[in-house]
């Protein structure tokens, strides 16, 4: 994928976060390759772009996450782990209620 491939990508790819969770008590905000989503609580989890890498990355509290595009989809680095399986579950715990995003 080219960098122009990645960026179009993981705009439309936050522009869908945000869509998704406008049916949930989140907000959203976008600055560059930031989005943060904060619960009404104050608990906020990351989704950040890493161009450099055509990495997705996200960071709650439960840790940091790097995502790679692999055969179509974003899997962890680490334990290849689906993206929105991870955003999911950080989102059903900052939000203490299931929250379930289908795959873009």
């Amino acid at each position: 994928m080219t960098e122009t491939e990645f960026l179009q990508h993981s705009d439309e790819l936050f522009a869908y976060i945000e869509d998704a969770l406008d049916d949930y008590d989140f907000d959203c905000t976008r600055a560059g390759n930031v989005l943060t989503i904060e619960a009404d609580d104050g608990t906020q989890i990351i989704v950040n772009r890493h161009t450099p890498n055509q990495e997705l990355w996200i960071a709650a509290k439960s840790g940091g996450y790097h995502f790679a595009h692999k055969n179509g989809q974003w899997l962890a680095t680490r334990d290849g782990s689906e993206f929105f399986n991870v955003l999911n579950q950080v989102l059903s715990e900052a939000a203490d209620e299931t929250i379930s995003m289908t795959r873009f």
